[in-house]
């Protein structure tokens, strides 16, 4: 670091939020499917109702107009499944004594605008420096669980090329345009539909799909199996990155039943660690070397370790995988390329950005959920900086300079750096 670095104070430059999330609109598939298929796709129905609190099946609700903690809500509905919100799904803009599992409506001042809302939370980013949002899904599940789980494939595909449009074409079009980045969902229950989905959203102007990072916890073929091949080649031939958020598998850790909700609030990156391994020893990342991914909301400080651990396995060739005959190089080298992660608050991954590569760590913000630091994280990733002893140039980096090396947000929206 140099003597001027030192001296000169950082300044946060415009960020850019590569794991953000949007409420979805209570009329997003109603208003793009025929009217034959209202009750089919998701579609909203106000009950009352009251939550049972958590469980390791997530949060439970009841619909009962008797019981005395029953409020109105929204709940979503699509075959036999329901989904309700809560707060954790809409925190900002509440303290953290109203972190309750109450269900909410689209109403009555519920959740913030900015949750499902494109003016609003062009307003909400401009109130928290940030330039650029990229939005996972909530009641499609982070990589479009809700439709693989579905009885009728053509509706549950329909569902999906619904929400794709409408997430190009309305939420990151018109004044979202190069400010909302489009990610998109694909059909988990076929690979070769999945890859036909990503060329048609790329022809429209989507560059990023989620994916889930453990297939096989859904009942799908693992990242080995070769499966997914059609959909990965499809991923690179596109430019189209595919992102991971913790939770994609509908699974995560903790160590029994009566853990406490922290260990569970903990252990969540183990989802990310686990993906990040199952790329780079597959052969993956060797096997389509201009292939992307990152690792939304899995942090990076247990990053380190893995690559030295991994790299030790790989110089032994242990003869039961043999991983010197699929990877011609340590497993780390793809990484360092290829495998983009995401942080918020992680000091010790900043710290640890030299056996990380800087150069593969991006910035998110996480709106609307309860873990979010809108609207102070500029201040924030100043602070991180400061106390990580990050240059004014890695900072930039950081807040904005990865993302757009990662998603070519210059070339496809134009974003400057």
């Amino acid at each position: 670091m140099s003597t001027a670095d030192v001296l000169t104070p950082l300044v946060v430059p415009r960020l850019i939020s590569i794991d953000d999330h949007v409420i979805e609109p209570p009329t997003l598939w109603t208003d793009r499917v025929p009217q034959r298929l209202a009750e089919a796709v998701p579609h909203i129905r106000r009950v009352k109702a009251y939550s049972q609190g958590w469980t390791q099946d997530g949060m439970q609700f009841v619909q009962d107009d008797s019981h005395p903690d029953a409020r109105w809500a929204d709940v979503w509905e699509y075959e036999e499944q329901r989904i309700y919100l809560y707060r954790g799904y809409a925190a900002v803009g509440f303290p953290r004594d109203e972190m309750d599992s109450k269900p909410l409506s689209y109403i009555d001042d519920d959740m913030r605008p900015g949750c499902y809302d494109q003016t609003s939370r062009l307003a909400d980013m401009d109130r928290n420096h940030t330039e650029a949002s990229m939005c996972f899904p909530t009641i499609p599940r982070f990589c479009g669980q809700l439709f693989l789980r579905a009885n009728d494939k053509d509706v549950a595909f329909t569902s999906v090329q619904a929400y794709n449009d409408w997430m190009i074409e309305d939420w990151c079009g018109g004044a979202g345009h190069g400010r909302l980045i489009p990610l998109t969902l694909v059909p988990l229950w076929d690979a070769e539909l999945a890859a036909a989905e990503v060329r048609r959203c790329a022809e429209k102007g989507s560059h990023s799909v989620t994916f889930s990072e453990i297939p096989p916890f859904l009942g799908l073929p693992s990242i080995y199996s070769g499966y997914w091949d059609p959909f990965i080649a499809a991923c690179e031939e596109t430019e189209t990155v595919i992102n991971m958020h913790i939770g994609s598998s509908s699974r995560t850790n903790t160590t029994g039943p009566d853990a406490p909700h922290l260990m569970h609030l903990a252990l969540l990156f183990e989802n990310g660690m686990h993906a990040m391994m199952d790329w780079a020893l597959s052969g993956k990342l060797a096997q389509f070397p201009d292939l992307k991914i990152a690792l939304s909301e899995a942090q990076a400080g247990w990053m380190p370790f893995i690559l030295e651990r991994m790299d030790k396995v790989w110089e032994r060739n242990d003869p039961v995988d043999q991983l010197q005959t699929v990877l011609k190089e340590p497993p780390s080298s793809y990484i360092r390329r290829q495998v983009f992660g995401c942080v918020y608050d992680d000091l010790h991954g900043l710290r640890s950005r030299n056996e990380i590569s800087l150069s593969q760590l991006m910035f998110e913000t996480d709106y609307p959920h309860a873990d979010s630091t809108w609207p102070g994280s500029k201040d924030l990733l100043h602070q991180l900086a400061t106390d990580a002893g990050l240059n004014q140039h890695e900072l930039w980096q950081l807040a904005r300079g990865n993302a757009i090396a990662c998603y070519q947000l210059d070339r496809h929206f134009g974003i400057q750096a």
